[in-house]
């Protein structure tokens, strides 16, 4: 065995030990079978306790509530969800650690609280939250998805800055969740832990990738809010693959300090963090807790912005316009997205004074190829070196985004400020496409009446199988605009109604190829979703809209 390759394995076999310590610090005995298939989602309930099960079948703002008014103890939640949790590792191989004396010790501190001063520490007190494995947690390994660095970086001697505002709010950060090589896949596999699978689908199909650990995760209640980051649909896609709420902030409105992934300064297309969760309220509680904290005070780079108040009230006069794009034009969405959005259409249609146009994609193709450019301007080399570190192989998805797409290459300088002028024309270009859907009023030089969000799918599919999520644009295109973009769910795949046609043209080569992906037999039950997209620094908006469309359908 040559040095290199012992390297990585023994690395990943420290890594998957150390995680082991930590679920067995839990005290369960969860023992599963090898045989499970399909899907999965309720096997929790059946093998947790009545009062475990009980306490994680709760939204966010229910534990909130219960845990506040000392009707249940933040023990008892802390120790329901780390319960879960090892029983969701062992259905997905969803963690990459538990924090369980963390988490127990901050449970004794907020009940002790709550019994001295009557009031809650902040608005997510007693809330356990999970956290993705690249943002730094005090005194734990920090790998974004390589061998190397979980042994040879230094441990953070802090939290990351937003896991601080969380934890001051109140929140229980609990478990630690699993991430792909690179962080460049809309899947969920690494030499470091293995592959995440869907809670859905047990072993055929991935949970959506690169935030797929919190997927499985949250998908199985482990969690019911974590913290996953998005600079190609990292958040959107396994949200919707495992049939959770999803929000990609506007760039510089959550803080990074703290995590580990793009070189200061290395922003073409700018990663974000953001929250996933079982609710549309859970959602929105992350962000205000976020705002509320004044981030912009220590991590200069975010946008002073407090959380906005935002009444969705649509009348004759100024009515709720909702542009519908019902694909790129690039490749055609299979079968149960088109009747997802046919039936959501339908559905907001009927509500007074809610309009829903047609919306052409811009330049979708256009996008990627600018995207795709800006991804790796050094064409790969840091990410290679930390592989060549321990010696670790690349795996399928990072050879497809590094090595099988042309535009990875090294830019010299001129190509650089070629495509970031590509970037920023592309960029005014949609934010007119995006105001030709009103009139513009000449007499005060403005548009009325655009579009107030667009409706579109996450991806092409719903969860893929194993290696085969290789088309990002339905997301990708909105991190190069810098939209927020909120992804939900909408229901399951039907195989007696999303039916295969056999089609004869396609839009493209990729279109053919992804359409040979769709089988309705292997998809049949799986969740659907689709996305909301706002303008910049319109996140309050569009999550105030969909409030607003859940009450009224």
């Amino acid at each position: 065995m040559r040095t290199s390759e012992k390297m990585w394995k023994q690395i990943a076999q420290e890594a998957q030990a150390l995680r082991d310590e930590t679920l067995a610090e839990v005290g369960v005995n969860i023992e599963i079978s090898d045989e499970l298939s399909g899907d999965i989602t309720h096997i929790p309930n059946i093998m947790l306790s009545t009062s475990s099960a009980r306490i994680t079948s709760l939204v966010p703002q229910e534990i909130v509530s219960l845990v506040s008014k000392r009707i249940i103890s933040a023990q008892e939640v802390a120790r329901a969800f780390l319960e879960r949790a090892v029983l969701a590792q062992k259905l997905t191989n969803c963690l990459t650690e538990l924090l369980t004396e963390r988490a127990i010790s901050c449970a004794i501190e907020l009940d002790a609280h709550l019994l001295h001063n009557s009031v809650p520490l902040g608005a997510l007190h007693g809330l356990p939250v999970s956290i993705k494995s690249h943002i730094g947690i005090a005194n734990r390994p920090l790998s974004f998805g390589y061998c190397a660095p979980f042994c040879s970086r230094p441990r953070p001697v802090a939290d990351a800055l937003v896991v601080q505002i969380l934890t001051r709010a109140g929140a229980i950060v609990h478990a630690r969740t699993t991430e792909p090589q690179s962080m460049m896949q809309l899947e969920c596999a690494s030499n470091l832990y293995g592959v995440t699978t869907n809670p859905y689908s047990n072993i055929l199909m991935s949970s959506g990738g690169s935030s797929g650990g919190e997927a499985a995760l949250i998908g199985l209640r482990g969690s019911v809010l974590g913290v996953g980051s998005d600079v190609g649909g990292s958040i959107r896609v396994p949200a919707a693959a495992c049939g959770i709420y999803g929000l990609k902030p506007t760039a510089f409105r959550v803080p990074t300090t703290g995590w580990s992934s793009t070189p200061p300064g290395a922003d073409p297309i700018v990663t974000v963090l953001g929250p996933m969760s079982v609710s549309l309220e859970g959602i929105e509680m992350f962000m205000k807790v976020v705002a509320a904290a004044e981030p912009w005070h220590i991590e200069p780079a975010i946008i002073p912005l407090p959380w906005r108040a935002v009444d969705i009230a649509p009348s004759r006069e100024k009515p709720l316009r909702l542009g519908i794009i019902w694909h790129d034009e690039v490749v055609k969405p299979h079968p149960p997205i088109t009747r997802a959005l046919r039936e959501f259409v339908d559905r907001v249609s009927s509500v007074p004074h809610v309009e829903v146009v047609k919306l052409s994609p811009y330049k979708h193709d256009e996008a990627w190829a600018i995207a795709s450019s800006l991804y790796f301007t050094d064409g790969g080399e840091a990410d290679m070196a930390i592989m060549a570190e321990s010696g670790e192989p690349l795996l399928p998805l990072t050879e497809w985004i590094m090595k099988g797409n042309p535009g990875v290459k090294k830019l010299d300088r001129d190509e650089l400020e070629y495509w970031l002028e590509e970037r920023e024309e592309f960029r005014l270009e949609y934010s007119q496409h995006w105001n030709n859907t009103g009139i513009m009023n000449k007499a005060s030089g403005t548009w009325e009446n655009t579009v107030d969000a667009i409706i579109c799918p996450v991806a092409p599919g719903v969860a893929t199988k194993h290696n085969t999520a290789k088309y990002w644009t339905y997301t990708a295109v909105w991190n190069l605009l810098d939209y927020p973009a909120l992804a939900f769910p909408t229901g399951l795949v039907d195989k007696a109604k999303d039916v295969k046609e056999n089609r004869k043209r396609f839009m493209s080569n990729l279109d053919k190829e992804n359409w040979k992906l769709y089988d309705p037999e292997l998809f049949h039950n799986m969740p659907i979703g689709l996305q909301m997209v706002g303008r910049r620094f319109d996140d309050e908006k569009i999550i105030a809209i969909l409030q607003f469309l859940k009450g009224h359908i």
